[in-house]
């Protein structure tokens, strides 16, 4: 850990508005100054990329749906399928269509998986509704 944090206020609290809506008010977030690495994500990650002009949020967050299944993050995966959800960035519809199209580029193995957590993000948001 460096002497004080290593973004500044203004990065952090940019970012950490932008975390919340994306990933919604319920995951926790570090304080401001009690990680480098969570000040560095926060700052950067939310606080400078997915604030960019030229992409919106739905957009940003299929790219992200993409690497992620790429990875076989399939928990982080179900996440962004949740709070794709919530906002209303996609239908549970357009969810199944995404699996779809990510299927083959991941394969058939884990389409499991990717089926479950997909599933699992339509079930709660149907049940929370």
């Amino acid at each position: 850990m460096t002497n004080g944090p290593r973004t500044n206020s203004k990065s952090y609290e940019r970012g950490a508005e932008k975390y919340r809506e994306i990933y919604g008010p319920d995951l926790p977030l570090a304080e401001h100054g009690s990680s480098d690495f969570f000040d560095l994500m926060i700052g950067h990650l939310f606080g400078e990329v997915w604030t960019g002009e030229a992409l919106d949020v739905p957009t940003r967050r299929l790219l992200v749906m993409g690497v992620l299944a790429a990875q076989h993050e399939f928990d982080t995966l179900g996440i962004q399928f949740s709070n794709a959800l919530r906002t209303g960035e996609l239908s549970a519809e357009q969810v199944r269509e995404v699996v779809i199209q990510l299927i083959p580029y991941v394969g058939y193995p884990s389409s499991g998986s990717l089926i479950r957590v997909s599933e699992t993000a339509i079930s709660n948001h149907e049940v929370s509704k």
